[in-house]
């Protein structure tokens, strides 16, 4: 893993070498025409592990004239990852295809075949980290908090201004979910170690459906088409590594339910609202993020509330509370509600700077603290995961067992803390190596989780 880890890191080091050198020398120069190039897509992610695979960028500039604005954005990946996860996208962005609007366009397909599902409700539902660790007389098995999630995504999205800093969003899209138990058989065909083989054994993601807490009608996913529209507020200096403003967005979105899923129409809330205030100039900058998501009409399926809606694509994955993109040192997708809220602060300090031939540098450390909170729950789910497991073959799985739901702590904070090393080159990209913790073991059983990424997480 170590290995996996530092591989990852190099390997990104490169990508930036080569990214920031085309980037200082198209400072100098007017860019023209298409610019384009393939690079390796790789990362390193505490929950999904170490990804490896290709991308590329590609600029139109057109005669000039724009510079430093590109006329036309494409940009493809294809990568997976370690823990059996995939990406395939592609995306446009223009501010000129449209005079006067901003045009993105997304198309990806993201299989998972180990997605993490904990329970709903967070804290309510009990997590014990000796089910999934083969080293522990309680062993079940390694998928046991586990799901089949194949997501297929769609999303046209469009921005124009209001009056600045004000601008107005509307979008529509698809998100096809396919869900499912976990394909045992499939994995085991890539395992080596006999040891390591996957029993066929019941996860906690079959005993939600077969006690009823997951609809028999929502527990092979479907076609979710969707509209949304809202107002974004922006006064930052810059969009890559602000120094100083504000960024905030609110917007509703409504779901429709096809076929089988008619029953699953909704409306959901969410608002933003980041702010970024320079304590030291260049050198000190406290960032804050505060967040909500709410199912405010209707009904929504459980994977449905997994996605954190977006006015626009930026990233690859949008997750809901927990992991790389939201809550670092909580497990992916622990806190999982009808809706919820979450926030993050960060102290960004530039430590020391220096150049590398024309390129300039900085290294610096920030200390994060972020947290997640379930605000609008399911009704109350009783479950002995253990007990349902012994009693796979045997009817009395329907009948009531003892129960692990714990109402105290149900709006209760999950907090996870840590610190994360960045280097940037020219400013522009940032390389991001973040370690984490959760403050309390019930959301994550590992003390150490490590994420390396692209930029900062907001």
């Amino acid at each position: 893993m170590k290995r996996k880890v530092l591989v990852a890191l190099c390997a990104i080091l490169i990508i930036n070498c080569q990214l920031s050198t085309v980037n200082h020398l198209s400072a100098q120069h007017v860019r023209t025409g298409w610019n384009f190039g393939v690079l390796p897509s790789v990362a390193f992610d505490a929950d999904l592990g170490f990804q490896y695979g290709a991308l590329t960028n590609i600029y139109y500039f057109g005669d000039g004239s724009t510079y430093p604005d590109y006329l036309h954005s494409f940009y493809a990946e294809a990568a997976y990852t370690t823990k059996h996860f995939g990406i395939f996208r592609f995306s446009y962005d223009s501010k000129y295809l449209i005079p006067n609007h901003r045009l993105s366009v997304d198309i990806t397909y993201l299989p998972d075949q180990m997605c993490d599902f904990y329970g709903f409700n967070g804290y309510s539902s009990f997590y014990e980290p000796a089910y999934s660790n083969q080293d522990d007389a309680n062993y079940i098995s390694r998928a046991y908090y586990k799901y089949r999630r194949d997501l297929i995504r769609f999303s046209a999205d469009l921005q124009g201004e209001i009056s600045k800093p004000w601008y107005w969003n509307a979008g529509l899209g698809l998100l096809y979910f396919g869900v499912g138990s976990v394909d045992v058989d499939r994995l085991n065909k890539f395992t080596r170690d006999e040891a390591d083989y996957l029993p066929d054994t019941m996860t906690l993601f079959d005993y939600y459906v077969a006690r009823g807490y997951i609809k028999s009608s929502e527990a092979k996913g479907g076609p979710h088409p969707y509209l949304h529209g809202g107002i974004t507020y922006d006064t930052r200096d810059r969009q890559q590594n602000p120094r100083r403003g504000i960024h905030a967005d609110a917007f509703f979105t409504y779901y429709a339910g096809l076929g089988s899923m008619s029953d699953f129409n909704n409306v959901k809330f969410n608002a933003a609202f980041r702010h970024y205030l320079p304590l030291i100039e260049n050198r000190l900058t406290l960032a804050y993020r505060v967040g909500t998501q709410l199912n405010v009409a209707g009904d929504s399926p459980f994977y449905l509330n997994t996605y954190l809606n977006q006015l626009y694509m930026q990233r690859v994955v949008y997750e809901g509370l927990g992991g790389a993109n939201s809550v670092r040192g909580i497990m992916r997708n622990r806190i999982l509600a009808p809706g919820v809220a979450f926030a993050n602060i960060e102290l960004r300090t530039q430590l020391f700077k220096f150049k590398v031939g024309k390129n300039q540098f900085y290294v610096g450390l920030n200390p994060f603290l972020d947290a997640g909170m379930v605000v609008l729950p399911y009704d109350k789910v009783y479950t002995d995961p253990l007990e349902a497991n012994r009693l796979i073959n045997n009817t009395d799985i329907l009948a009531d067992s003892p129960s692990l739901y714990d109402d105290s702590r149900l709006h209760a904070l999950h907090l996870g803390a840590g610190c994360g090393l960045k280097v940037a080159m020219n400013d522009n990209f940032v390389l991001s190596v973040d370690w984490a913790t959760a403050l309390d073991k019930q959301d994550n059983g590992k003390f150490s989780n490590l994420y390396i990424k692209m930029g900062y997480m907001f």
